[in-house]
């Protein structure tokens, strides 16, 4: 059992770059984190929150017992058995009285891929429910959704990072990797370094959108008409490589159309960048050999992101950037295990392998896996917003893990109305979020430093995060409970809660999908730095993994790339009379998502206090309101307050909130839960708000 003081090489617990980093446990239950310089993603550099992890290990701020609903309505501690049969009872009797369908299950793009695996198998084979989906869904979905019509496979990066410095050009999208993902700046200041330039689209001057060489700063839900201006002016110019055009995609006549209707003047209308910026970062994607573009949640996280990430998509295969060395079209990760955690079967629509879940070849193969008949499966459930929303009405209980929907869903006021109204909640959690507050039932688990599994980062590397330390008394692990739970509901093997016995059976369910792991295991990942997928055969001279994807083909039947031929479409929710000006969301370096684990690190929470809108001085100006000053932001869902903090690096017609914290501050009390079509991605980064003063 560890404990001992030799360092043990690990990943970060945070975002989808997972870092590297040494643990040596300190003695007092925690660890001590120095750097690992062999990891090539970030040769030894963390951020604060990769440094500050082991704070969350303490006993002073995270779970150590099992807490049930007493009948006066307050948590009180309770045992181990007590809280299990409390939670296999309820679903039991819920299922018998509503059907398989009451019970819902929503996971966590920070569980491991074992977990994540695991918790698609208990919802379809234990509860039998299609109602299962996780937070990914709001990460980076349309991406996927995108990816996948045109590529014919969804992986973040298809190539890995260390390819970026050696490019000639790239277009970063609605990405502030500055203060999301900090040790990944290195690769783009090498890019410069390197004579390579770099060109952000942000509505916001962001600390990466300084480092850039062209800055374009579109009005919030406009990058798909930029895209589309963009393509149009490759046409016009004489830029498309029409070589490349015939011998490795379909369907260029129909997206050269759609976007020949986007000319420059009508694109600037919309957008408000000038036309010079348009043709300035045109000449600098096309004048190298080689370019990429990677695109975040900017882009993504709208009503119509699968179409504007598939218009940036178009822009790449018009200029011959896919599939070539140096080159392609990438997907930052925001999650630690957002790739990993969707393609092993807790997204509504998935079975593990990413294989489509109305396939009958892969429900048979899954099936065989799982020792069940492949009828017995029910079919796609709802997304993650739909999911929330049936709360109380036609899902009747929620078993929740590794994620705070009160803080991070679009609507949060409603949705936590939703959680409220169920008839059973229960939530295994670190810490104590503003979820699991409201549960009837909350189990205490593992974390990061005191549990092994795998997780898959966004350039689909597979990596071994090693246990260093015995977790505190009182603490199980998430396999644990799905084990005891399906043990207690009538399915007693086929919930091993040994996470490499986990690996071996999710190796056979992946085999021949499109997220092929078959070939990957805990011995291999112990000895290289990550295994990129897809890759069917262990031994690594029969086959390396696939760092680099589609440089021979595409993953399409006929292994051309697809253009998929889009058009500028307003946002869901425009400004108007009462609502004139734009909200958009995002993060700051301190804090991480709902910030249930963050907030409750002293470093970090001296470095980010608390929530704030920043907004140009113009603005402030009308509204009377200094730097510091309380401002409310209201839309039609709800009202916000926090301080003001002005600034020149964001558009007079704009205002940005990070959504890290709960109470008065909430961003997502504002945001819109509109969805994309395609990919039931909700519309987080913008929608139509007021700013007020508070006097």
């Amino acid at each position: 059992m560890p404990n001992s003081a030799t360092p043990i090489p690990t990943h970060c617990p945070y975002c989808a770059l997972q870092c590297g980093m040494n643990l040596t446990p300190a003695g007092d239950g925690t660890v001590e984190v120095t750097e690992r310089a062999d990891f090539p993603v970030n040769r030894g550099a963390l951020c604060g929150k990769g440094r500050t992890a082991p704070a969350v290990l303490s006993s002073r701020v995270r779970l150590t017992s099992p807490l049930v609903r007493s009948p006066d309505g307050v948590l009180v501690p309770a045992g181990w058995d007590e809280a299990l049969d409390r939670i296999a009872g309820a679903l039991g009797s819920i299922r018998a009285a509503h059907g398989a369908d009451a019970l819902g299950v929503f996971g966590g793009g920070g569980l491991t891929n074992e977990k994540a695996y695991a918790l698609g198998k208990f919802a379809r084979v234990v509860l039998g429910t299609s109602q299962i989906d996780y937070n990914g869904r709001f990460c980076m979905s349309s991406a996927a959704a995108a990816g996948t019509k045109a590529f014919g496979l969804d992986r973040g990066l298809p190539f890995p990072l260390e390819d970026i410095p050696r490019t000639g050009c790239v277009i970063l999208v609605g990405s502030n990797l500055a203060e999301t993902m900090p040790p990944s700046l290195r690769f783009f200041n090498e890019l410069k370094e390197n004579g390579g330039t770099l060109i952000v689209v942000d509505p916001r001057r962001t600390k990466t959108a300084e480092q850039a060489d062209l800055h374009l700063a579109p009005r919030p839900g406009t990058d798909l008409a930029l895209a589309l201006g963009l393509l149009h002016l490759v046409v016009a110019e004489g830029r498309v490589d029409e070589e490349y055009v015939a011998e490795r995609t379909s369907g260029w006549a129909e997206a050269r159309a759609a976007a020949m209707a986007h000319w420059p003047e009508y694109v600037e209308r919309i957008t408000g960048v000038p036309v010079p910026e348009l043709r300035a970062a045109v000449r600098m994607f096309c004048a190298p050999q080689a370019a990429m573009v990677l695109t975040a949640r900017g882009p993504e996280q709208q009503s119509k992101g699968t179409d504007t990430v598939g218009a940036w998509i178009n822009l790449c295969l018009a200029t011959g950037r896919a599939g070539r060395p140096l080159s392609g079209y990438g997907c930052l990760t925001g999650q630690g295990n957002g790739q990993g955690g969707r393609e092993h079967g807790q997204k509504a629509d998935q079975l593990p392998g990413y294989r489509k879940l109305t396939d009958p070849e892969a429900r048979r193969h899954v099936a065989e896996v799982w020792g069940v008949d492949p009828d017995s499966l029910p079919g796609p459930g709802r997304s993650a917003y739909e999911l929330l929303d049936a709360l109380g009405s036609d899902i009747r209980s929620l078993l929740l893990m590794g994620s705070n929907p009160v803080v991070s869903a679009p609507r949060a006021a409603h949705v936590e109305s939703r959680l409220r109204s169920l008839d059973f909640l229960a939530v295994c959690d670190v810490v104590l979020s503003e979820t699991a507050e409201l549960a009837d039932v909350v189990l205490p688990v593992t974390q990061w430093a005191e549990e092994t599994g795998t997780t898959t980062s966004l350039e689909g590397r597979v990596l071994l995060r090693r246990r260093a330390i015995s977790p505190p008394d009182g603490v199980r692990s998430d396999l644990e409970v799905l084990h005891e739970l399906a043990d207690r509901l009538g399915v007693a093997k086929g919930f091993p809660a040994d996470p490499e016995e986990v690996f071996e059976e999710l190796r056979r369910a992946s085999a021949g999908g499109i997220a092929d792991y078959s070939g990957i295991s805990y011995g291999r990942l112990a000895q290289e730095s990550g295994v990129f997928w897809p890759c069917p055969a262990e031994d690594a001279a029969v086959h390396p993994g696939t760092p680099r994807l589609f440089l021979d083909r595409f993953a399409t039947e006929d292994g051309r790339a697809r253009f998929v031929p889009v058009s500028h479409r307003p946002s869901a929710e425009e400004p108007d009379d009462e609502y004139p000006v734009l909200l958009t969301t995002g993060r700051v370096v301190a804090q991480y998502q709902s910030g249930a684990q963050t907030r409750r690190v002293d470093e970090l929470n001296a470095a980010a206090p608390g929530p704030f809108v920043e907004l140009h001085p113009r603005l402030a100006a009308r509204l009377g309101a200094a730097e510091g000053d309380p401002v409310a932001v209201v839309s039609r869902r709800g009202r916000a307050v926090a301080p003001a903090r002005i600034t020149t690096g964001i558009r007079p017609d704009t205002v940005f909130m990070p959504f890290h914290w709960p109470g008065e501050g909430r961003a997502n009390t504002l945001t819109n839960p509109a969805l994309d079509p395609t990919s039931r991605m909700p519309e987080f980064k913008v929608c139509a708000v007021r700013v007020e003063a508070v006097s």
